[in-house]
């Protein structure tokens, strides 16, 4: 039995009460939940849960410790378990009809198993949803290990055949996922609606909250090599997409030129970038006009973002690109790959540019170097961003009000 007789929101947090990496997908689940606790829909109750094996149970310890704040800017403190609760046993979930399951975390080691589970929750009139932040180890299989693609995969299928609606971060993943299901034979008993919403930000903006109080002598001196000079900013965690490889590249060249400019890599290292961490550590620039900060704090980032020239968004693939709304929040110029989801995010507020090799991209950034110190650069400053709580209402107005973009292009087949 269970006491509140309002439907529930179960949002699913079956990774993050496991491990907190501090990933960007955590960060949205940590940010959504804690818009969701703050402002439940109107007549429910908002319940974080996690896969206990075989069931969800409730993860009443997670927020009552405060497990929903905001996490930091960047993702790259050590991971830590938290787990639900550290003294109760688990608490299975009490499923009524009209009650809703919410996969906000990204579990694709859970997912596919628990597909008798889910079948079982809709016997109860439970209505299943989840968010799909990208399909880049899909779509870029090169860029991560080998494996990823099928295993995810695996976990796109689960959910497509078993949801009554996926929501995505951006239309552009949006399209993304609606041409996958549409190649790949995806059957069903009912049609499947696809929608988006746009992630958010809560970002200090200095002064009370982050001051040059809060930043540490060393970093000083670096602030001071950024300000000397036009400096790029590139934001994320080492990862082949991120195209670190092609910036540094880049930037040898723009040295060579004897055009003088920083370029500054705030990110922890990720996988498959053993070689690049390496060059970086190594490299006879560092330290003089290449700065790499693997473990920057939240005061540093946010200096950076004030004293830098322009955030680079290199990236070859993004579900969204929170870098850029954060560039924007401090009025950084945004020098973007294009991308259409950059295209969606950033609009007319940034200089895009395409490039297969360092060659063309230091072209690129000499073309845009010029503009800037001409103050002909592209300004941010009026991107249109979200805050969490508005991310999380758009949210909800797709499952709750209907705002649906799509029907996805399944086959229907009869109920197994």
């Amino acid at each position: 039995m269970r006491p509140d007789p309002r439907p529930q929101l179960l949002v699913d947090l079956s990774v993050l009460v496991q491990t907190d990496d501090k990933s960007g997908i955590q960060r949205v689940v940590r940010n959504v939940l804690a818009a969701l606790l703050k402002s439940p829909p109107a007549g429910c109750v908002v319940e974080p849960v996690y896969d206990a094996g075989g069931y969800y149970a409730y993860a009443h310890g997670f927020g009552a410790r405060g497990g929903a704040a905001a996490a930091p800017l960047r993702g790259d403190t050590d991971s830590a378990p938290l787990t639900a609760d550290d003294t109760e046993p688990p608490q299975p979930v009490v499923l009524r009809a009209d009650d809703i399951f919410l996969g906000l975390d990204l579990a694709p080691n859970h997912v596919p198993g628990n597909r008798a589970l889910y079948a079982d929750m809709r016997r109860h009139g439970v209505l299943l949803y989840f968010v799909v932040y990208d399909l880049l180890p899909i779509t870029q299989p090169q860029m991560f290990n080998p494996g990823a693609a099928p295993w995810f995969a695996n976990w796109v299928r689960t959910v497509a055949e078993t949801a009554d609606g996926l929501v995505c971060i951006s239309r552009a993943v949006a399209d993304e996922l609606l041409d996958w299901i549409g190649e790949n034979d995806v059957r069903r008993p009912t049609p499947l609606p696809v929608g988006w919403f746009h992630l958010g930000a809560d970002i200090p903006a200095g002064g009370s909250d982050v001051g040059v109080a809060d930043t540490a002598p060393a970093d000083e001196a670096l602030l001071a090599h950024v300000r000397a000079r036009p400096s790029l900013l590139m934001v994320g965690t080492l990862e082949p997409r991120k195209m670190h490889s092609q910036a540094l590249d880049a930037f040898e060249q723009l040295w060579r030129r004897g055009i003088d400019a920083n370029f500054v890599i705030v990110g922890k290292t990720g996988w498959m970038t053993e070689r690049l961490a390496e060059r970086l550590r190594q490299h006879p620039e560092a330290g003089k006009r290449l700065f790499w900060l693997p473990r920057a704090d939240d005061a540093t980032l946010l200096q950076l973002y004030a004293c830098s020239s322009a955030l680079l968004a290199a990236s070859a693939g993004e579900g969204f690109g929170l870098p850029l709304i954060e560039a924007a929040h401090h009025g950084l110029p945004v020098i973007a790959r294009d991308l259409p989801v950059f295209r969606e995010v950033a609009g007319d507020h940034a200089w895009y540019f395409e490039a297969g090799n360092g060659t063309q991209l230091a072209d690129a950034l000499a073309c845009w170097l010029e503009l800037h110190a001409a103050g002909q650069a592209p300004r941010s400053g009026a991107m249109p961003w979200l805050d969490w709580n508005g991310s999380a209402a758009a949210l909800l107005r797709v499952l709750l009000d209907g705002a649906w973009y799509r029907t996805a292009p399944t086959l229907l087949s009869a109920p197994q």
